[in-house]
């Protein structure tokens, strides 16, 4: 069932800093979806961030006058009602600092236990009570470390997705690569198990696949033991070869995927997984780029790529649109840019394309989309109206048209009787009802 979901701010954050709700982002004023996951149980879980941010002449202690980025996972019951919202980045009313960082390129899994694992560069990951009420694990990593601070910290992944067998699917950082500074997203690694992530257990990641080899300058202070390949820890020339961006070059010239980027891997099975590789940024633009949605097995073999689509008609720089999902309990996988709605199965096959220039489907170009759910559907969100659209996929994928036009269509409807029923302003919207926990 289409199902529309407002995406709200807690009223206590609204009061405390009296925020302006019809601020635009031209005037300081963000709301950003970062990342969602749901559970089998019908709840799903938002990951965002709110952020205010104006040039101040003077410091005050009120905090009605003060800059803030607050990192929030909201809990939304399968009726759409907040439940619980963990608030952090901002320290404590009493002046104690939050148990995480301001929310920056944080991702969210949800592992098999109901525990919440947030992830961010360069690789601290916290794990999260199912109610969002506590912390029950910090592996923290220094956002700017480098070979001469005093410590790399504790790091585990980038980012973490989970597949049906509860195994991890990781991206972790590396320091020391080629001549950049800081670290790049540049492995990815699975667990050989079940999920063995809790509070004082690292699960030991097995690197798949190196995006970049040239780590000549690196030294035992990058090695991080849970990261492994061949029985030692990942480091120099002990990573899997021949590394991503050569194994992708076979679909372009050798030199297109130099300094290129690595996409959020997704599982499309147990041992099967999409993995998005995109060619260097330019300032100029970058429409008609090389990209490569990559099909590796556990392995690290490449075993063909997400097929049919064209590097300028189809291409994801538009707007950086870089996310790929994957419903592993189907063996389908979805892309959502500028230009379309894509849906492969297994094998790699595109099996239907929904052009955003045909005029019942312009308004995609308004969304992202964020996540499969167990139940086959799909998680999009609204970037301006802070509207989340559950849409269901049916089992043919030939009849994909039809179930996104029908989605489109049910989700103004929703949309009109939300507005008339709570009266955002500016499309905010704000709860009274979840029980915050500030973490």
């Amino acid at each position: 069932m289409v199902h529309t979901i407002p995406l709200t701010l807690p009223s206590s954050v609204v009061d405390t800093h009296r925020v302006d709700l019809a601020a635009k982002p031209s005037e300081g004023l963000y709301f950003t979806v970062l990342d969602v996951a749901a559970a089998p149980s019908g709840d799903t879980y938002v990951l965002y961030m709110a952020r205010r941010y104006r040039v101040l002449t003077e410091f005050s202690q009120d905090p009605a006058e003060q800059n803030f980025t607050y990192g929030l996972v909201t809990r939304y019951a399968p009726d759409g009602s907040p439940v619980d919202t963990a608030l952090f980045g901002q320290p404590h009313p009493d002046g104690s600092p939050s148990a995480l960082p301001e929310p920056w390129d944080m991702t969210l899994a949800l592992l098999p236990d109901g525990t919440l694992a947030v992830s961010g560069k360069p690789g601290s990951t916290f794990l999260l009570s199912a109610d969002l009420s506590r912390v029950l694990e910090a592996w923290r990593t220094p956002h700017n470390f480098s070979a001469e601070e005093a410590g790399p910290g504790d790091p585990y992944a980038t980012s973490l997705s989970v597949t049906p067998s509860g195994r991890l699917l990781a991206v972790t950082s590396e320091y020391g690569l080629s001549n950049w500074a800081g670290a790049h997203p540049n492995i990815v690694a699975v667990s050989d198990s079940g999920s063995g992530l809790a509070p004082g257990t690292k699960a030991t990641l097995r690197a798949i696949a190196s995006l970049d080899g040239r780590a000549e300058r690196q030294t035992e202070a990058d090695l991080r033991p849970h990261l492994r390949f061949q029985g030692a820890p990942v480091g120099r020339d002990n990573r899997p070869s021949p590394t991503l961006t050569e194994l992708v070059s076979a679909y372009a010239t050798p030199y297109t995927y130099v300094d290129s980027k690595l996409g959020r891997p997704v599982p499309l099975g147990d041992d099967l997984f999409v993995v998005p590789v995109f060619s260097r940024i330019y300032r100029s633009g970058n429409r008609g780029g090389a990209f490569t949605f990559a099909l590796l097995d556990d392995q690290g073999r490449m075993a063909g790529r997400l097929e049919g689509l064209d590097l300028y008609k189809d291409s994801p720089f538009t707007g950086f649109c870089f996310t790929v999902v994957a419903d592993p309990h189907r063996g389908r996988a979805f892309h959502l840019n500028r230009y379309g709605l894509y849906a492969w199965s297994a094998d790699g096959q595109l099996r239907a394309r929904i052009s955003t220039e045909d005029k019942p489907f312009k308004a995609l170009t308004h969304f992202a989309l964020m996540a499969p759910t167990p139940a086959g559907e799909l998680l999009l969100v609204h970037r301006k109206q802070n509207l989340l659209l559950r849409l269901p996929v049916p089992e043919d994928l030939g009849d994909l048209q039809s179930a996104v036009e029908t989605a489109l269509r049910t989700y103004g409807t929703q949309r009109t009787a939300l507005k008339k029923r709570s009266a955002p302003v500016n499309w905010h919207w704000v709860d009274e009802s979840a029980l915050v926990h500030r973490l």
